[in-house]
């Protein structure tokens, strides 16, 4: 299944021409994660390839995100997943209450590819330990923020609610995903 993410309005900067994310599952409790950001690469700001390693603040530059979460509970996570190899995992108890890493989401091994007219970034989500995730139906809200060589950045998502670019806002989780869907 492929999405296409939203830029959002107060966006900068033109090099990112679109954004687009493969969802697969090769497990019941593992998300497989495809983004393919469309463009003139040369005027994005892709950070060096770095050891693979939980680093935080990667939102702060080109970083691809999936936030996910149990539908009905107000708590999720938010996986961070920047082009240099470098990941994070986070949890929260809701909205952007009570954040603290989630230890129990191992390496998504990602991998980078590009070209001058796109880049595609993989990774593997394994949700396997995960306490706040049953095998119930799961609520998805995938974003990106595309920074450009010249420092302006772009916004991205499934959907964006009113006023500025809030990743964590309950609108963005507008993707479904059913435990069949799943199977």
């Amino acid at each position: 299944m492929r999405l296409a993410l939203v830029r959002h309005p107060d966006s900068q900067g033109q090099a990112a021409a679109g954004v687009e994310v493969e969802l697969t599952w090769p497990t019941r409790a593992t998300l497989a994660l495809t983004y393919v950001v469309s463009g003139d690469v040369s005027g994005l700001l892709l950070p060096p390839p770095a050891p693979s390693a939980r680093t935080d603040e990667l939102w702060r530059h080109t970083c691809l995100e999936a936030f996910v979460g149990e539908v009905g509970k107000p708590g999720y996570y938010e996986i961070n997943l920047a082009p240099s190899g470098q990941w994070a995992a986070y949890r929260f108890s809701a909205y952007r209450e009570a954040m603290r890493p989630a230890l129990e989401v191992a390496d998504p091994g990602i991998t980078l590819v590009a070209a001058a007219d796109h880049f595609t970034l993989s990774g593997r989500l394994s949700f396997e330990s995960a306490p706040d995730l049953a095998p119930a139906a799961w609520r998805l809200a995938l974003t990106a923020v595309i920074e450009q060589t010249d420092g302006a950045k772009s916004y991205w998502a499934l959907a964006h609610p009113p006023g500025r670019a809030d990743f964590h806002h309950d609108a963005g989780f507008t993707h479904l995903i059913t435990a069949a869907e799943r199977a």
